[in-house]
């Protein structure tokens, strides 16, 4: 099962939007690697390139959250945090065996895709409406 970018996923916010867009591409690179090669060095790199977007899309939410003064902003970053170990124990998963098996997709799908949809739908885009309730109330 590969992620998708569907309606209920849209925040509204056009920077959050597309770096979810982006993100998903990576997921779906990582799941396809793994299902077009079993090789290892494939996987590793696929998701250590998933991992530095990952990073750069977090520190993008977590600049934003700063600048609107965000009241979730802790347990926003907390969730990052873990999903972060998620990613570190996937590699060492990965390291572990001979090449990406069945078990590790499986942790991408229910770790990293299914995480990735109850985060946005909660997480993000709270933080989407509420800066666009503070940018309205502004301007009134």
């Amino acid at each position: 099962m590969y992620a998708e970018l569907s309606e209920n996923l849209l925040t509204g916010n056009e920077m959050i939007d597309s770096q979810h867009k982006e993100l998903i591409e990576k997921i779906n690179a990582v799941l396809k690697s793994c299902e077009q090669s079993n090789d290892k060095v494939v996987a590793v790199n696929t998701l250590d390139f998933l991992e530095e977007y990952t990073n750069y899309h977090f520190s993008a939410e977590e600049q934003l959250q700063r600048e609107i003064d965000y009241p979730g902003f802790a347990k926003h970053k907390a969730q990052h945090d873990a999903f972060k170990q998620t990613i570190a124990d996937l590699q060492d998963m990965l390291q572990e065996e001979e090449g990406p098996s069945p078990a590790f997709v499986a942790k991408v799908q229910e770790k990293v895709v299914e995480w990735l949809y109850v985060h946005i739908e909660g997480f993000d885009r709270s933080v989407a409406e509420y800066k666009n309730m503070r940018d309205n109330n502004e301007r009134l």
